[in-house]
């Protein structure tokens, strides 16, 4: 049976994608899965002196924000990245700009050494 989660998922991912690219940065899509080390489901969002950041999309509607983090970080380990950073749905609102961002205080000031320049 097909993840009844999937179709939503991929099409918010689109959602946060396009958001992405037309806001920051012309390279931004959605990443092609790689399965066991997940890289994130955004690709090419990188700051400061082209440090990568990783981004996770949740749409979902039980919240587990710890998981969430925590897979972020893993993830952002297996892309060598400065920091993992979950993007998630904020129920009534379709626009990309409007979602909620969920890191942890860490992750935060290394996102802000790497577009200052001194990670």
């Amino acid at each position: 049976m097909a993840n009844p989660n999937g179709r939503k998922g991929a099409s918010f991912e689109r959602v946060i994608a396009d958001y992405l690219r037309d806001s920051w940065h012309d390279m931004i899509d959605r990443r092609v899965k790689t399965g066991a080390k997940d890289k994130g489901d955004i690709a090419n969002f990188r700051v400061g002196n082209n440090r990568r950041l990783v981004i996770e999309c949740k749409n979902v509607k039980a919240m587990n924000l710890s998981g969430w983090v925590t897979e972020a970080q893993e993830e952002a380990f297996n892309d060598e990245a400065v920091a993992g950073v979950v993007v998630h749905k904020r129920r009534g609102r379709a626009e990309g700009g409007d979602q909620f961002v969920t890191m942890t205080l860490s992750s935060f000031l290394l996102i802000l050494r790497a577009a200052e320049g001194t990670l």
